[in-house]
C-alpha cells in the first residue's frame, strides 16, 4: 500500500503533515512511503532525512499524488488535483466539510474515500487521533506567547529594590482545549488569570489550573457531543457580555477561544467592550478564522482600536510549527495504526466502527456521512 504525502502549498502554512520519525514507523508497518521533494523545508528538514527514514522522494507532484493508495495532507485538497488521484484511493486531511460542500461532492464524484480529521470523535478511544484537540492545545499556548510579546508589561509579579510590579491580568473566554492550555501557560508565566465558559462542567478544570472561574447565570447551557459549547440565545449573549465587559475592562490581556462546531463563531467581545479596555491592552482572537469572537478583529492582521491591539493571526498552531507537525503526524499515524491489518499490511475502512462512521465523508462514489448527504432538491 503506497502512502503519498505531498507538501503543503499554502503561504501561511509552516506545518508539515508527516515528519521523518513517523515515516519510519509507517515503513516498519509495511507501508510504502513516497513524499514530495521539499516537504520538510519549512522546518529545515531535508529530503535526505526522509530517505533515511525509508521514504522515496518524488519531484513530480502530479505523479506523487497519482501513486497514492492513501494520500495524507494537512489542509484540504485543491479540487484540480483530485483528477490525479486513483479511483478508490483514501484521502485523509482537514476538509472543513460544513463549508466545503462543492469540494466534498467533487471528491465523491471522483470515487475517493475521504476522511475528515475535523470529524474524529472526541471519545476516549479516539483521543490519540484527535487533531483538532492537539492543534487547539498548541494554539492556546501560542496565543499567550503572542499576547506577552505584544503587551508593554511583564506577566509575573516582580519585587525589586525599585518597587513591586503587579502581575498582569489575563481574562480567557472559553475553557475548552485551547482555553485550558492558555490558562496553564498564562499561570506559568505568573499572570493573574480569570476564565469564563458557558459550560458549568468547565469550572473544575479552570480551578484545577489555579485560575478563577467567572460564573454568570445564563440559565440552560451545555455542550455538544463533540465537546463544544452550544450556541447561546441573544438574551443569554447579552447577559454574558454585560458581565464580561467588567472583566475585559480590568484585563491587560483577553484571549477568546469560543467556537461552535460547524458554525460561525459567536461575537462575544463587542465594540463597546473593546472601548472599555485600557489603552495598551491586547486581545487575541483564536476564533478569527471561523468568523471571530471579537468585533473588529481581522483575520491575518493586528489592528488597533482606541489603543487596544486586536490580534487576529491565522493558523496559530503554526507559530510552534515543529511541535504542531509532530502532534499532527502522530494523530495521522494513530488513525492508520488503529485500522491497520498486520497480515495484509493494509489500512482497512471498517464501516461499522464508530470512529470511521464519524469521520468518513465519502466512499464508493457517494457522500456517506449523514450530516453531509444532500437533501432532495438541494444543489451542491
Amino acid at each position: 500500500m503506497t502512502i503519498a504525502i505531498p507538501k503543503e502549498q499554502s503561504a501561511v502554512e509552516q506545518r508539515v503533515p508527516v515528519l521523518p520519525v513517523i515515516v519510519e514507523k509507517l515503513v516498519k508497518k509495511g507501508g510504502v512511503i513516497s513524499v514530495e521533494a521539499g516537504i520538510g523545508a519549512t522546518l529545515g528538514i531535508t529530503d535526505d532525512e526522509y530517505k533515511k527514514a525509508g521514504a522515496t522522494v518524488e519531484k513530480n507532484r502530479k505523479k506523487l499524488i497519482a501513486s497514492g493508495d492513501i494520500v495524507l495532507r494537512l489542509r484540504k485538497p485543491d479540487a484540480k488535483e483530485l483528477a490525479s488521484m486513483k479511483k478508490g484511493a483514501i484521502h485523509i486531511s482537514y476538509l472543513d466539510p460544513f463549508n466545503e460542500s462543492k469540494l466534498i461532492a467533487e471528491i465523491a464524484k471522483k470515487n475517493i474515500s475521504a476522511i475528515s480529521m475535523e470529524m474524529i470523535p472526541r471519545s476516549t478511544r479516539a483521543q490519540k487521533m484527535d487533531a483538532l484537540s492537539s492543534q487547539a492545545s498548541l494554539a492556546g499556548y501560542a496565543a499567550v506567547i503572542v499576547a506577552a510579546d505584544n503587551i508593554q508589561k511583564i506577566f509575573p509579579m516582580m519585587m525589586t529594590p525599585a518597587g513591586t510590579i503587579q502581575p498582569s491580568k489575563v481574562f480567557i473566554i472559553g475553557a475548552g482545549v485551547a482555553g485550558l492550555q492558555a490558562i496553564a501557560t498564562a499561570k506559568r508565566l505568573g499572570a493573574k488569570v480569570d476564565a469564563f465558559d458557558t459550560r458549568p462542567i468547565a469550572k473544575n478544570d479552570v480551578l484545577s489550573l489555579g485560575a478563577k472561574f467567572v460564573e454568570i447565570d445564563l440559565g440552560e447551557t451545555g455542550q455538544t457531543a463533540q465537546g463544544y459549547a452550544k450556541a447561546l440565545t441573544e438574551e443569554q449573549l447579552k447577559k454574558q457580555r454585560e458581565v464580561m465587559k467588567q472583566y475585559c475592562a480590568q484585563a491587560d490581556v483577553v484571549i477568546t477561544t469560543a467556537q461552535v462546531f460547524g458554525r460561525k463563531a459567536p461575537v462575544i467581545v463587542t465594540k463597546e467592550m473593546v472601548e472599555a479596555m485600557r489603552p495598551g491592552s491586547v486581545i487575541v482572537d483564536l476564533a478569527v478564522e471561523t468568523g471571530g469572537n471579537v468585533e473588529g478583529a481581522v483575520a491575518g492582521k493586528i489592528v488597533e482600536k482606541n489603543g487596544v491591539k486586536i490580534i487576529g493571526m491565522k493558523n496559530m498552531p503554526a507559530r510552534v510549527a515543529m511541535n504542531a507537525s509532530l502532534m499532527y503526524s502522530n494523530n495521522l499515524f494513530n488513525l492508520l495504526d488503529e485500522f491497520w491489518n498486520k497480515e495484509t499490511k493494509q489500512f482497512e475502512l471498517k464501516f461499522d466502527d464508530d470512529i470511521i462512521k464519524s469521520c468518513l465523508i465519502t466512499h464508493g462514489g457517494k457522500i456517506v456521512h449523514p450530516n453531509f448527504i444532500p437533501k432532495k432538491n438541494e444543489k451542491r
